[in-house]
């Protein structure tokens, strides 16, 4: 009856279905994002030093710019300024490599789970880097900054990734890199994983 029990209790953990972000998660995107942010940054002489960049990982460009541009009353048109971010990225694509520890844990459950994307960055961009890195085809779901409203460290992406591969969230497992993912992952009732913390015990438990 024991033995029953522990081995209902450890299915029940076993998730149904996996999100991941991308910048940082799926991607080692970052210090190419970083650098594309310096060039903006300079250009509108906005101040934005390094360590805030990567506490806001997860937050769309197009917000960050607006808020710099209000706190620092620098006046510009936080979208357009926003697709130059995007623009200036873009040119390193080729540069961008995987993260391999959280890829290797999507290619293991191709086909055994539903698998999504919830990423703070826009469409064009994250399908482009998914395909750079040939994993597209791992998702049935791509959910971008631009299918919600309310952006992480809100719940909804990765609510609506939930939704469109069909699995409730809290039978759901996702995967991030930054303090606000996985406020963002735990306010959605999803189990989370920090990615900065994947190694070889973590990892082996996870595939």
């Amino acid at each position: 009856m024991v033995v029953g029990t522990m081995q209902l209790i450890q299915n029940l953990m076993e998730p149904l279905g996996l999100i991941f972000d991308c910048d940082g998660t799926l991607a080692d995107t970052m210090p190419l994002h970083w650098k594309a942010w310096q060039l903006i940054t300079r250009k509108y002489q906005l101040h934005f030093p390094e360590d805030r960049f990567y506490a806001m990982g997860g937050v769309p460009s197009r917000d960050i710019l607006k808020m710099l541009s209000t706190e620092q009353n620098r006046p510009l048109d936080p979208l357009a300024a926003s697709m130059e971010k995007e623009s200036a990225y873009l040119e390193t694509l080729h540069l961008v490599g995987p993260i391999h520890a959280v890829v290797e844990i999507a290619r293991a459950h191709q086909g055994r789970l539903p698998m999504a994307v919830a990423s703070g960055g826009t469409r064009v961009v994250i399908e482009k880097v998914l395909v750079h890195l040939g994993i597209r085809g791992l998702f049935g779901a791509v959910v971008t900054s631009e299918d919600v409203t309310r952006q992480k460290p809100a719940p909804d992406i990765f609510l609506e990734a939930a939704r469109r591969i069909g699995v409730e969230p809290a039978c759901c497992r996702a995967f991030e890199d930054t303090d606000l993912g996985l406020e963002a992952i735990r306010s959605a009732g999803m189990d989370a994983v920090d990615v900065r913390q994947l190694s070889g015990s973590a990892l082996s438990k996870l595939l």
